[in-house]
């Protein structure tokens, strides 16, 4: 129902879906589903690392309850929520999900095998160096600023990121009409590409991928054959079939268990994985 002042006019529906969607498709490629090639990151994951640098929660600083960041985050930058942006931080802090960690987790925030974390009363976290690394002269007006939603404080748009985060952590998203799926990369590797590149910017992909060899996964895997690999840096589009390990271990009474190799593999020094990860 409608009163004597309110105006009505008419609306072709097909235009008004149309427009409405593309608003929508708009609002999730940009503000919710896909990491910024600048900074490798998606609006939650840079929202509570913000938070995190709000609280001065650096490298060697005291770990702070996981609820106090994501009550933080949710009441200045993100609004959904602290249950929803906890899941986020705890993916920022799990080693067999991020090649390169940005969060330095203290508790129990679950396992390989998929066991759940606890909950975010009784965790702790703060940033990692690759974390803090990300925020670097953010002060000296690198980049710009917007209000957040309530407009009463700012935030970054992106981070201007010392490293480069969407090579080395990789990158999954769904959005509408499109979809990303970057495969993580060794944090050494990709500087040598980088310091190659910024040596001859004429290089070729060939002597290229004498430093940046391929996929550096953070559970270690066997990725059979190299010819996926240079597609997708080549095209930007690829695939590649990866093989794990599985083994027969006797338990004590004569049970046997079968067991991923993933699930046992000894883990390298970080920066020093390559002995473990792949072969050709």
């Amino acid at each position: 129902m409608y009163n004597a002042n309110e105006k009505v006019e008419p609306v072709n529906v097909a235009e008004e879906v149309s427009r409405s969607f593309l608003d929508y498709s708009m609002s999730v490629i940009i503000s919710r589903a896909l990491p910024d090639a600048r900074d490798g990151l998606k609006p939650s994951q840079r929202r509570i690392l913000y938070a995190m640098h709000d609280l001065s929660l650096f490298p060697g600083r005291q770990h702070r309850k996981c609820a106090k960041i994501c009550g933080d985050t949710s009441g200045n930058y993100h609004p959904h929520g602290e249950a929803v942006i906890y899941p986020t931080l705890v993916h920022m802090a799990q080693p067999w999900a991020m090649r390169e960690r940005l969060v330095d987790g203290q508790g129990n925030f679950g396992s390989v095998e998929g066991d759940p974390p606890a909950a975010m009363r009784y965790t702790e976290a703060r940033m990692t160096h690759l974390g803090a690394a990300l925020m670097t002269d953010m002060e000296k007006d690198t980049v710009d600023f917007v209000p957040n939603y309530d407009e009463t404080r700012t935030e970054p748009t992106v981070f201007p990121a010392a490293f480069p985060n969407l090579l080395v952590n990789g990158g999954t998203g769904i959005a509408v009409g499109m979809a990303t799926n970057i495969p993580p990369h060794n944090l050494g590797e990709v500087i040598d590409g980088i310091c190659a590149q910024i040596d001859d910017p004429d290089i070729t992909l060939d002597e290229l991928m004498k430093h940046v060899k391929g996929p550096d996964f953070p559970t270690g895997c066997a990725i059979c054959g190299v010819g996926g690999i240079r597609q997708y840096l080549e095209t930007g589009r690829g695939s590649m079939k990866v093989r794990g390990k599985a083994g027969v271990e006797e338990l004590k009474g004569g049970t046997r268990t079968n067991r991923h190799h993933r699930n046992s593999v000894q883990r390298q020094p970080r920066h020093a994985g390559r002995a473990h990860r792949r072969s050709w």
